[in-house]
Protein backbone atom coordinates (compact mmCIF):
# COMPACT_ATOMS: atom_id res chain seq x y z
CA UNK A 1 0.00 0.00 0.00
CA UNK A 2 2.93 2.31 0.68
CA UNK A 3 4.14 1.98 -2.94
CA UNK A 4 0.70 2.97 -4.21
CA UNK A 5 0.67 6.02 -1.94
CA UNK A 6 4.10 7.05 -3.21
CA UNK A 7 2.95 6.64 -6.81
CA UNK A 8 -0.11 8.80 -6.13
CA UNK A 9 2.05 11.51 -4.55
CA UNK A 10 4.53 11.37 -7.44
CA UNK A 11 1.70 11.66 -9.96
CA UNK A 12 0.20 14.58 -8.05
CA UNK A 13 3.58 16.36 -8.00
CA UNK A 14 3.98 15.64 -11.71
CA UNK A 15 0.55 17.14 -12.45
CA UNK A 16 1.34 20.27 -10.42
CA UNK A 17 4.68 20.73 -12.21
CA UNK A 18 3.04 20.26 -15.59
CA UNK A 19 0.26 22.77 -14.81
CA UNK A 20 2.83 25.29 -13.58
CA UNK A 21 4.94 24.84 -16.71
CA UNK A 22 1.90 25.28 -18.96
CA UNK A 23 1.02 28.51 -17.16
CA UNK A 24 4.61 29.77 -17.48
CA UNK A 25 4.44 29.26 -21.26
CA UNK A 26 1.88 32.06 -21.48
CA UNK A 27 4.56 34.53 -20.38
CA UNK A 28 7.29 33.25 -22.68
CA UNK A 29 7.55 34.53 -26.23
CA UNK A 30 9.37 33.92 -29.48
CA UNK A 31 9.71 35.98 -32.67
CA UNK A 32 9.32 34.54 -36.15
CA UNK A 33 10.61 36.56 -39.09
CA UNK A 34 10.33 36.61 -42.85
CA UNK A 35 11.54 38.88 -45.61
CA UNK A 36 14.79 39.68 -43.84
CA UNK A 37 12.91 40.83 -40.74
CA UNK A 38 10.42 42.98 -42.62
CA UNK A 39 7.60 40.90 -41.15
CA UNK A 40 7.79 39.75 -37.54
CA UNK A 41 5.31 37.63 -35.63
CA UNK A 42 5.44 37.33 -31.85
CA UNK A 43 3.89 34.23 -30.30
CA UNK A 44 3.83 32.93 -26.75
CA UNK A 45 4.86 29.48 -25.59
CA UNK A 46 1.27 28.28 -25.89
CA UNK A 47 1.42 29.10 -29.62
CA UNK A 48 -0.91 32.10 -29.43
CA UNK A 49 0.02 34.84 -31.90
CA UNK A 50 0.41 38.01 -29.85
CA UNK A 51 1.60 40.59 -32.35
CA UNK A 52 2.44 41.10 -36.00
CA UNK A 53 4.88 43.82 -37.08
CA UNK A 54 5.17 44.88 -40.73
CA UNK A 55 7.92 47.22 -41.89
CA UNK A 56 6.27 50.40 -43.23
CA UNK A 57 8.36 50.22 -46.41
CA UNK A 58 6.79 46.85 -47.19
CA UNK A 59 3.34 48.44 -47.08
CA UNK A 60 4.35 50.81 -49.87
CA UNK A 61 4.91 48.00 -52.36
CA UNK A 62 1.18 47.29 -52.70
CA UNK A 63 2.04 43.66 -53.47
CA UNK A 64 -0.74 42.02 -51.50
CA UNK A 65 0.24 38.45 -52.40
CA UNK A 66 3.85 38.93 -51.34
CA UNK A 67 2.78 40.49 -48.04
CA UNK A 68 0.39 37.59 -47.37
CA UNK A 69 3.16 35.07 -48.11
CA UNK A 70 5.56 36.86 -45.75
CA UNK A 71 2.95 36.92 -42.97
CA UNK A 72 2.33 33.19 -43.39
CA UNK A 73 6.07 32.44 -43.41
CA UNK A 74 6.75 34.57 -40.31
CA UNK A 75 3.76 33.02 -38.50
CA UNK A 76 4.88 29.49 -39.30
CA UNK A 77 8.39 30.36 -38.14
CA UNK A 78 7.10 31.78 -34.85
CA UNK A 79 4.82 28.80 -34.20
CA UNK A 80 7.62 26.36 -34.92
CA UNK A 81 9.85 28.19 -32.43
CA UNK A 82 7.00 28.29 -29.89
CA UNK A 83 6.48 24.55 -30.18
CA UNK A 84 10.18 23.89 -29.60
CA UNK A 85 10.18 26.27 -26.64
CA UNK A 86 7.13 24.53 -25.17
CA UNK A 87 8.48 21.03 -25.74
CA UNK A 88 11.79 21.94 -24.10
CA UNK A 89 10.13 23.73 -21.19
CA UNK A 90 7.51 21.07 -20.52
CA UNK A 91 10.10 18.33 -20.88
CA UNK A 92 12.42 20.03 -18.38
CA UNK A 93 9.57 20.72 -15.95
CA UNK A 94 8.46 17.10 -16.09
CA UNK A 95 11.97 15.96 -15.31
CA UNK A 96 12.30 14.58 -18.83
CA UNK A 97 9.47 12.14 -18.17
CA UNK A 98 7.25 13.22 -21.06
CA UNK A 99 10.03 13.25 -23.63
CA UNK A 100 10.72 9.60 -22.87
CA UNK A 101 7.23 8.66 -23.99
CA UNK A 102 7.04 7.40 -27.58
CA UNK A 103 5.62 10.01 -29.93
CA UNK A 104 5.82 12.86 -27.42
CA UNK A 105 5.21 16.15 -29.11
CA UNK A 106 3.94 19.24 -27.33
CA UNK A 107 1.58 20.38 -30.10
CA UNK A 108 -1.35 18.62 -28.49
CA UNK A 109 0.53 17.61 -25.36
CA UNK A 110 0.54 14.07 -26.60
Amino acid sequence: MNDFGNMQRMFSDFQKNLEKAMKELEGMSVVGEAGGGMVKVVANGKRDVLKIEIDPDLMKTQDKEMLEDLIVAATNNALSKAEKLATDHIGASAGGLLTMLPGFKFGGVS
